[in-house]
């Protein structure tokens, strides 16, 4: 990764796990990173080690799923930290077991949607006007690779969620690309968070 010197970034659900990876990683190569979550405890603690690192952060704290709470956190980004330059939808997740697809609940299903893919085009929604007006930025989504290779055992819902960002991002790049801001996907293997070592079936 090159220099971010000067630049701003926001990591969605960054207050643990691959989103706290990534603010280190940004801030350590120069940019001012706001790390996001809903629990100001986690988030207060990356924002401390970022900064005992040498780096600069601010933890802000939404519901992504709430496109008015995304948009109250982006005024704030940009009063206090100035335009997002790099915008990394991270946040998301996977509240329902694996199992048999009729065996899903009806709520499961939405909440996982809701997390994951409706919360990533919310965000998208509200960042990516201004960087269009400024004619650059970078917008990182965050699929998996439970969306490329469907098994018996996969989270049914989360896999078709994080299938669903893949076209978003594919549409998204097409259509933003030409005015300078670029948009890309990431599809991370199984990582073992937390969240993952209680989900995951021993």
């Amino acid at each position: 990764m090159g220099s971010l010197d000067g630049k701003v970034a926001l990591v969605t659900g960054s207050s643990r796990g691959i989103g706290a990876a990534i603010a280190a990683d940004f801030a350590g190569h120069g940019a001012t990173v706001a790390v996001h979550g809903r629990d100001g405890a986690a988030l207060a603690a990356v924002a401390a080690r970022i900064e005992q690192a040498g780096g600069r952060a601010m933890p802000v704290t939404a519901d992504v799923t709430s496109y008015a709470e995304i948009e109250a956190m982006r005024r704030r980004v940009e009063q206090e930290l100035g335009p997002v330059d790099v915008l990394v939808a991270n946040a998301g997740g996977n509240p329902v077991r694996p199992g048999p697809v009729e065996q899903v609940s009806e709520e499961g299903w939405l909440a996982t949607v809701a997390a994951n893919l409706t919360a990533t085009f919310l965000t998208i929604k509200s960042f990516l006007p201004g960087m269009k007006e400024r004619g650059a930025g970078s917008i990182i989504t965050m699929s998996s690779a439970a969306a490329r290779r469907p098994t018996a055992a996969s989270p049914v819902p989360y896999a078709a969620a994080k299938a669903g960002i893949e076209i978003l991002t594919q549409a998204t790049a097409l259509q933003a690309g030409p005015g300078g801001v670029r948009v890309n996907c990431l599809a991370p293997e199984t990582i073992l968070t937390e969240r993952n070592l209680r989900q995951i079936p021993p």
